[in-house]
């Protein structure tokens, strides 16, 4: 007990690598201090510079700023690591690295700072140029991906760590990779090539016949993430996407309505011209959900004589994207049609065939 109270008391005077306890306790006193005037730092700055940027009537500063709220807080941290690197008597290697810590610390607080600005910038960049969700998304990524490589470089310097022998073994490195990674670089090529080319974008619904159909909730940069109606997702990787043919109903200016319907043939010819009329004023009526097609007249017309009927054509549009009220706006086309043909003394066909015997019975 006596030799280990004598070598605490050691400690305690002479210390360890020339620090004693009483420093110890200081420079955690330090450390301790600077994560308190962390939170108080990142809070009380942000609400003294929001008191400006609620002057503005800009929304982008006030974006800016609480972007900005978690990098302020390495500054506190920083600051306490240099006060701890001037207090401590450092000598020799230590100091150096000690000195190269709070350099490292500086720097990553920096491209923090830029790292966190990069989504807010681009958010208002894509809302007011010709740049699209999908390519907004992909270039902030890459952007963000950048500050940090260089970020990386500039603390691999500090330590005296040479880029450029690092970045040639990486360049003999990525060929081999390469080779065994012919798929990623394809799939990352034909992502760029679908956002180039805006074939479709993130809510877009896409279909392609026979495989899926559904809408499109990301791109990434190896695989297109799509939301089939039953609610599953669907990972596609980007070059299937861009060998076949897909259908963007995303793009679509109008619905398209075409029925057939069948009419018995006792229908006479005004009944029938009658019917057409009624159908053709309700179809050409907006305030029922149908719009105009420039390219293309809605219409109601007797177009053949089917097998067991007369066969009228009809051909409208709607800009009902929602489902629900593309469905409604057929419900209540379907229901006035049978109306129109009921109170106009006809009725529907449906298939049918008269079989006639022949009495060839011998006399």
């Amino acid at each position: 007990m006596d030799d280990f109270l004598n070598l605490l008391n050691q400690v305690w005077t002479s210390g360890f690598l020339g620090i004693n306890m009483s420093q110890v306790l200081v420079t955690i006193s330090i450390f301790i201090v600077s994560l308190i005037l962390r939170g108080i730092f990142a809070n009380l700055g942000v609400k003294t510079l929001k008191r400006f940027t609620s002057k503005t009537k800009t929304d982008l500063d006030d974006i800016l700023l609480e972007s900005l709220k978690r990098p302020l807080g390495f500054i506190p941290i920083t600051i306490g690591f240099y006060l701890i690197t001037i207090y401590l008597p450092l000598e020799g290697l230590i100091d150096l690295v000690a000195t190269n810590v709070v350099k490292a610390l500086i720097v990553y607080t920096i491209f923090s700072a830029l790292s966190s600005l990069v989504s807010p910038l681009f958010s208002v960049l894509s809302n007011n140029t010709w740049l699209t969700q999908a390519m907004s998304v992909w270039l902030e990524r890459s952007t963000r991906v950048l500050v940090w490589v260089v970020g990386l470089a500039i603390i691999l310097d500090i330590f005296g760590i040479e880029i450029g022998p690092l970045i040639a073994g990486l360049g003999l490195f990525s060929v081999a990779i390469a080779l065994g990674a012919q798929d990623l670089f394809k799939n990352l090529i034909s992502g760029m090539l679908i956002i180039g080319e805006n074939r479709f974008q993130p809510g877009h619904r896409i279909e392609v016949p026979g495989q899926f159909h559904g809408i499109v909730e990301s791109i990434g940069f190896r695989s297109t993430t799509v939301r089939l109606f039953d609610t599953s997702p669907m990972i596609i990787p980007n070059k299937d996407l861009s060998d076949i043919s897909v259908i963007n109903h995303g793009l679509n200016k109008y619905r398209r309505i075409r029925w057939m319907i069948n009419l018995i043939y006792s229908s006479s010819a005004e009944e029938i011209s009658k019917i057409c009329k009624e159908i053709e004023s309700f179809i050409n009526d907006e305030n029922q959900g149908f719009c105009i097609n420039p390219g293309q007249d809605s219409f109601a017309k007797a177009v053949e004589f089917g097998a067991s009927s007369i066969d009228l054509e009809i051909l409208c549009y709607t800009n009902k994207d929602s489902y629900t009220e593309y469905s409604e706006v057929k419900q209540n086309l379907l229901l006035k049609i049978k109306s129109i043909v009921i109170e106009n003394n006809s009725d529907f066909a449906f298939p049918s065939r008269s079989i006639y015997f022949e009495n060839n019975l011998e006399k």
